[in-house]
């Protein structure tokens, strides 16, 4: 009986791939999983076979595959003869952050190699924003050149032992926190606004990776408060590191904002991909 959907998310350089079991008229989510190439052809058809593999499946049990992301205009047939829709990215990013939330409207972020930023409502068509360059791009490629390192789990592990002391110029190093209500000491003024020669590789890692996410949080708090929500879902490969749930923290608590990292995060485009409408058949 066919009672599974695919979702397929061809990116740069990885691929994700999720399932829904519809048995029992349920939508069951089936544990996501994601492969590394650079080739778009070759990632789909090893992360299909690598998920049927994992999950026990075979093509008998697959209703449709629903694909998406920047690599997915390389997919133009029918995966082993099973029936293909494309579905538009900005979809399936807004569909994706309100199943991780379980809210009926949020703003989403999708952080990719840069951050799209995404209005979604329940039995609405979500809407794109806008958004910046400013994303994991940018970390690896700040990271490349200051610290000669290109691996987004390397410059995690690095900056987990650094400090902004010696790199980011905060308020408390320029008046008096108390004549600004809200803020602390350690409030950022200017990244990298102090930084000094004794900063280690350490403390510059952390430097880049604040740096990132204060950028991307200031854009989703204005993209926010101009639809009247404080709700901003981050999704997207760059949510899972292990910086980001503080410096999140100290977004939400000095504006008043609630960003959320759900469980999942990172495959929320694929997510919303597999629970889209069908659109273009392959």
């Amino acid at each position: 009986m066919k009672n599974i959907i695919i979702g397929i998310d061809v990116g740069g350089s990885t691929t994700k791939i999720v399932g829904f079991n519809l048995k029992s008229g349920q939508r069951e989510l089936i544990e996501p999983l994601f492969v590394k190439a650079t080739d778009p052809v070759t990632a789909t058809f090893g992360a299909f076979g690598k998920f049927l593999v994992t999950n026990s499946l075979s093509l008998e049990d697959i209703e449709r595959v629903m694909i998406t992301g920047a690599g997915s205009s390389f997919i133009s047939q029918p995966l082993y003869g099973l029936p293909c829709y494309k579905i538009e990215e900005f979809m399936s990013i807004g569909l994706g952050g309100l199943y991780l939330s379980k809210l009926p409207r949020a703003l989403i972020a999708s952080l990719g190699t840069g951050t799209a930023l995404v209005y979604a409502e329940s039995g609405k068509e979500p809407e794109y924003l806008g958004g910046t360059g400013v994303g994991g791009g940018t970390l690896i490629g700040l990271s490349k050149k200051m610290l000669d390192m290109d691996t987004v789990d390397h410059i995690e592990q690095l900056a987990k032992s650094g400090s902004l002391d010696k790199i980011d110029l905060r308020i408390g190093d320029m008046i008096n926190k108390n004549n600004i209500p809200g803020f602390t000491d350690t409030t950022t003024a200017s990244n990298f606004g102090n930084i000094s020669d004794l900063a280690t590789k350490n403390d510059i890692a952390l430097g880049i990776i604040n740096m990132v996410f204060e950028t991307i949080g200031m854009i989703s708090i204005f993209a926010a408060r101009g639809r009247s929500i404080r709700d901003v879902i981050l999704t997207g490969n760059l949510s899972s590191v292990a910086q980001a749930e503080d410096i999140f923290k100290t977004l939400n608590k000095m504006f008043d904002m609630n960003f959320m990292i759900p469980e999942y995060s990172r495959f929320g485009t694929v997510i919303g991909a597999a629970l889209a409408e069908c659109t273009e058949r392959l």
